[in-house]
């Protein structure tokens, strides 16, 4: 099934898209899949596409020719002389002399249409809109989503013994319901330490979640249109697990897993020196205990352990062990 998104294309989704197509041997149902397009606009970006970012830009919708009922030459003209004979007179003014002098029958917005397109009512630069989210049902029982992410260890937090070569990796996976986490760190970025932190995560809450939101890294699944299934999904699909893949580069849809990377990096990474990966998991640990008990103003000032237990309670909850 193609899921087509409401949200119009930015330029990088186009031009990704169609450069996917032309050097990959995906199928046009996988390309559309992952980019959240329909095939239609995708063969009219492939045919539009000459190598330039200007072809794939959105060109003007306006008609070659004039619509049958437009302003007349001789309209655009009286109007042109009235507003130059009397720079300074007013809308209703000028609608009424129209009509007296020439008979004008235009209803009153249409003259105020044309005179903006004319240049004579100049709109004041508005700075840009900031981007507004989009309304989202966020869930209110423990399980119902989970979403991961990984991200880089910073280098900084080496001390001498840790070789600067080496690189770590944080898992994380977060609760929408309670904001409660889980975190491991790993040697590498991998599907194997995918499914080694599933399994972690699992066997921590102690119950199995209904979905996993992940973005498209290639840890979490293919890059490239494959009937090979990832491993990652080879292990949810046997415990019954949706894996849910968000847009590409739109790092917002799993924001509640980057916001609290960035709450790592404030309260944890900002201060930490490890030295050895023991040590990094040790203090990782003392840190994930804190953190869980952190209150938050989202959750009515509860910790994510707190709000666990209030569900808990609220509602009927089996526990499945990992």
């Amino acid at each position: 099934m193609v899921i087509i998104s409401r949200i119009p294309h930015t330029f990088n989704t186009r031009k990704h898209a169609v450069l996917t197509y032309r050097n990959t041997k995906c199928s046009v149902e996988f390309i559309c899949r992952k980019y959240h397009c329909s095939k239609a606009s995708l063969m009219r970006w492939n045919k539009k596409y000459d190598g330039t970012d200007v072809s794939l830009l959105d060109k003007s919708h306006r008609p070659h020719s004039k619509h049958p009922n437009s302003h007349t030459d001789e309209e655009i003209t009286k109007i042109k002389n009235l507003v130059k004979r009397n720079p300074n007179i007013g809308l209703n003014e000028l609608f009424t002399k129209l009509r007296i002098e020439i008979g004008y029958s235009r209803h009153y917005t249409s003259l105020y249409r044309v005179l903006k397109r004319l240049g004579f009512y100049k709109s004041i630069n508005k700075p840009k809109k900031r981007y507004t989210p989009k309304p989202y049902n966020t869930p209110q029982r423990i399980g119902e989503k989970w979403q991961m992410d990984v991200k880089y260890i910073p280098k900084h937090c080496y001390c001498n013994s840790v070789p600067h070569d080496d690189k770590y990796y944080q898992y994380t996976v977060i609760d929408e319901a309670t904001r409660e986490r889980f975190i491991y760190p790993y040697k590498e970025q991998s599907s194997y330490s995918s499914v080694d932190f599933a399994k972690r995560a699992i066997a921590y809450f102690g119950y199995i979640p209904d979905c996993i939101q992940t973005d498209n890294g290639f840890e979490f699944t293919h890059f490239k249109d494959t009937k090979a299934i990832h491993p990652f999904d080879v292990y949810l699909n046997s415990l019954g697990i949706e894996h849910k893949l968000i847009k590409p580069r739109t790092p917002r849809h799993n924001g509640k897993v980057e916001r609290s990377h960035r709450n790592d990096n404030e309260r944890f990474y900002r201060f930490l020196k490890f030295y050895s990966y023991d040590d990094l998991l040790q203090q990782m640990k003392r840190y994930l205990y804190r953190s869980n008990r952190i209150l938050t103003s989202v959750l009515n000032w509860m910790s994510p352990i707190q709000k666990r237990e209030q569900l808990l309670k609220e509602s009927k909850f089996n526990y499945t062990k990992g």
